[in-house]
């Protein structure tokens, strides 16, 4: 027999870390290669962990809702058969070499401090919140499987205010002394409003304390990251598409009878900002520390809200699809996202990014960079105003605002005004004449 260890996989290029939502398992479960192991979230995508192995469960070493960085070990796997170097390690010589921890482990048990042998049983999530707060794990009795220490556990204490550490361990002498501030402790707190647990925001009666954990934490975690490793320069440009939205109007109907599905205005910008980058393709690029990494491929992200979430897929090799081939691949990947179907290679491999923020009525917003992308595209609204003409006369004309958001290690102001300029030209050049959607 040998026992395997199956890792939080990179479930997408920029992912670090993943959540464990759901286990498909149970300890003692007989399991075959890429039979699903467990449903994991990452700001990215939700995606199942399979099987890289044959045999039975032995331990599920994460937690559901626990959040570990790729690579770490979430689960062990006992197998049969075993590599020549695996059955040496239980040959003779290997009890020789064991037999000194157990008898020093033993000898431990009895002192206070004797904390090695049992830390190797918490998991990462619990370590790391123990540290955070300042918890003695050895006073903290575990709900899970065998007595382990959960992070639901941690989580109660935090929120009950009652953190054990090392120096208010129990003692053996005094406990009548010991009752009296845990009578008083309660009528303390009841003339102040509880805090939520490690901030200083006051939670009254009435309040909703929301986790933050799953795809919410992580979309927070890549935010921060933009705005702290990345300056933030930002631009505007308004753009005439009457042209366009005649365009489009006239031959909608016709074309999702024909098709089976939208022909969207996104589909349109998108295809501008895909034939821009590559005739600009500084905008195309990363910041890589000591250099800018130009990519080759023109991959767009979109974004796409749920309730809750934010995703943003990928349309790979954009410039080499038609404006019909970009709305078929808009459709397909907002479908994906709201029933939850998104796979790695859906979220891996953007470049820059472009978000439909005219799609709940925003005309003007700033856009927090994709890490590591070096620019994002806000295309806002499309509204009716009144226009001042070449010729002086004033007519209704149907604008749209285009913001962009640049990272400014890699791109200056010019390069990202001959960017907007172009992509304005061949918006306002869109029309029945020019312009073929297939």
């Amino acid at each position: 027999m040998a026992i395997e260890q199956i890792k939080m996989p990179q479930l997408g290029e920029s992912v670090t870390e993943g959540t464990i939502s759901k286990w498909l398992v149970s300890v003692g479960d007989k399991v075959n290669k890429y039979d699903p192991l467990a449903e994991v979230m990452t700001d990215k995508v939700n995606a199942e962990v399979p099987s890289s192995f044959d045999g039975v469960i032995k331990e599920l070493i994460a937690e559901e809702d626990g959040t570990y960085e790729v690579g770490e070990v979430i689960l062990t796997i006992e197998t049969e058969g075993g590599s020549s170097d695996a059955q040496a390690t239980e040959g003779s010589s290997a009890p020789a070499k064991e037999e000194a921890p157990k008898e020093e482990a033993k000898s431990q048990a009895s002192t206070p401090a004797a904390d090695a042998p049992k830390a190797g049983r918490y998991s990462p999530a619990v370590l790391k919140l123990s540290q955070e707060h300042g918890i003695d794990l050895s006073q903290v009795a575990g709900t899970g499987a065998g007595g382990r220490i959960t992070r639901k556990d941690l989580n109660k204490i935090i929120e009950s205010g009652n953190i054990p550490t090392a120096d208010n361990a129990p003692k053996a002498e005094a406990p009548a002394k010991a009752e009296a501030p845990k009578q008083e402790a309660p009528k303390a707190a009841a003339s102040k409003p509880a805090k939520a647990a490690g901030t200083n925001v006051p939670v009254v009666p009435g309040d909703e304390e929301i986790p933050v954990t799953g795809v919410r934490k992580a979309i927070a975690a890549n935010m921060l990251k933009s705005k702290h490793e990345a300056p933030h320069g930002w631009t505007m440009m308004e753009v005439d598409v009457t042209n366009l939205v005649e365009y489009r109007n006239s031959i909608k109907g016709e074309f999702k009878k024909k098709e089976g599905f939208n022909l969207t205005f996104f589909a349109f910008f998108v295809k501008a900002v895909a034939q821009a980058l590559k005739e600009y393709p500084q905008i195309n690029s990363m910041w890589a520390g000591d250099k800018i990494v130009r990519k080759k491929d023109i991959n767009l992200n979109i974004a796409v809200a749920t309730q809750d979430a934010l995703y943003t897929p990928v349309i790979k090799n954009a410039d080499e699809k038609t404006i019909k081939g970009i709305a078929r691949e808009i459709g397909e990947l907002a479908g994906k996202v709201r029933a939850g179907k998104l796979t790695g290679a859906d979220m891996s491999g953007g470049t820059f990014t472009v978000n439909n923020t005219g799609s709940f009525g925003s005309v003007q917003s700033m856009g927090i960079i994709n890490h590591p992308q070096a620019a994002i595209l806000q295309v806002e609204s499309i509204v009716k105003r009144p226009v001042v003409m070449d010729n002086g006369m004033i007519a209704v004309r149907d604008m749209v605002n285009l913001c962009m958001s640049l990272d400014h290690r890699v791109l200056d102001g010019l390069v990202c005004g001959q960017f907007m300029q172009r992509v304005r030209e061949i918006l306002e050049n869109t029309s029945k004449e020019n312009t073929s959607v297939y």
